[in-house]
């Protein structure tokens, strides 16, 4: 989904480690997944809570009809705060301006809004300063002493959390701690408290608390990242990119190849046209080092990758025009991985798979069965 994004599980009543609540999270376009196919299978699983980071991506999930909890937690001055509570998105706080726009807005439509008040303990992106917290705390009592909140949720996010022996890992956890214990202080009782996302909800039980922002792990993203891989965080990726050949032709030996001339053969062989590049999303740092799959095997991407096309060597095969490429999927079959291309682009998986072109159509399918354990 656009923004940010992740499926939220609140789990008031923890029983056990394995029943933390799940929240998950709706990021890029839901990692370049398609926000609202993504949210409907969600839901169809009993997902009961979804965040997002930007308001809009929350209202539009509204207006398409979802009538769950939802979450939305970057927020600029004179955005939509007024739309989220009357279509009853929670909303996240870091400051007391920012609660100074929810309390208007909530007078104004008439109802309390729900927040969740967020704590930077030092990764010093969102988040109330230590400094402030008190504050803010207390303004948050007076607002729901009027009539105009409701104290839904308390957070913060780790820094480190995919390496869980990291020191800043136990010092902002201790941060936290203090932070609830001070909010607890005040009469701030019964939120949700949610610290965990994706790697730290594989990596850091502890941290579950009573939901986890589950993003990236729910599209087979995230346990390459971890400097340790439990044995229950193993991943596919969910999606798979597909093109079609378009065109077939010889290249004699010492031919080059693309804008620049960046690639020569060696030898004589034969080159296939993909209508893909990177208007589509494809990163141009990936020419001459990515393959795909085509024709039984992986294929080299030869040549710089253009706006809307790129060229992969055949090695002297003929496929017909038309024939499936598979650009990167899950890996089942020997093609090339997300992964693998975010690495010969030297990025991260995150930022190829939000890179994805949303005019590309997306054809969903039915996850899945759930594997029991």
């Amino acid at each position: 989904m656009t923004g940010e994004g992740a499926v939220f599980r609140p789990r008031l009543q923890r029983h056990s480690e394995s029943e933390a609540a799940d929240e998950g999270v709706r990021r890029g376009n839901a990692y370049g997944h398609g926000l609202l196919p993504c949210a409907k299978t969600f839901r169809r699983a009993g997902v009961p809570w979804l965040a997002t980071a930007h308001p809009s991506d929350a209202l539009s999930l509204r207006q398409a009809g979802d009538t769950g909890r939802l979450l939305a937690w970057l927020w600029a001055p004179g955005d939509p705060f007024e739309e989220a509570v009357a279509a009853d998105v929670d909303i996240s706080v870091s400051d007391l301006h920012q609660l100074s726009e929810v309390v208007g807005a909530a007078r104004r439509v008439g109802r309390p809004a729900r927040v969740h008040l967020e704590f930077d303990t030092g990764m010093a992106r969102g988040g109330s300063a230590r400094g402030q917290w008190g504050a803010l705390a207390d303004a948050m009592v007076r607002a729901r002493a009027a009539g105009s909140v409701v104290v839904a949720g308390l957070w913060s996010h780790l820094a480190m959390a995919h390496a869980p022996d990291h020191p800043s890992v136990a010092e902002q956890c201790a941060q936290f701690s203090r932070a609830l214990a001070l909010t607890a202080g005040v009469g701030i009782q019964g939120a949700v408290r949610h610290l965990a996302a994706s790697a730290a909800n594989a990596a850091l039980p502890d941290t579950r608390l009573d939901a986890v922002r589950t993003g990236s792990a729910l599209y087979g993203l995230s346990s390459s990242h971890l400097r340790f891989a439990p044995p229950h965080c193993a991943t596919r990726g969910a999606l798979t990119f597909r093109s079609r050949l378009c065109g077939v032709k010889q290249l004699p030996a010492g031919g080059a190849v693309g804008y620049g001339l960046t690639y020569r053969s060696g030898t004589r062989t034969t080159l296939g046209l993909v209508p893909v590049g990177y208007a589509d999303g494809l990163p141009w740092r990936a020419s001459n080092g990515a393959e795909v799959w085509a024709a039984g095997r992986r294929r080299p991407v030869v040549g710089a990758i253009s706006m809307d096309q790129l060229v992969i060597d055949l090695h002297g095969d003929h496929p017909p025009s038309g024939s499936d490429v598979i650009v990167f999927g899950p890996g089942t079959q020997g093609e090339p991985t997300l992964g693998e291309w975010a690495q010969a682009a030297g990025t991260t998986p995150y930022e190829l798979i939000c890179q994805i072109s949303p005019s590309l159509p997306r054809h969903h399918t039915p996850p899945l069965p759930a594997v029991s354990r």
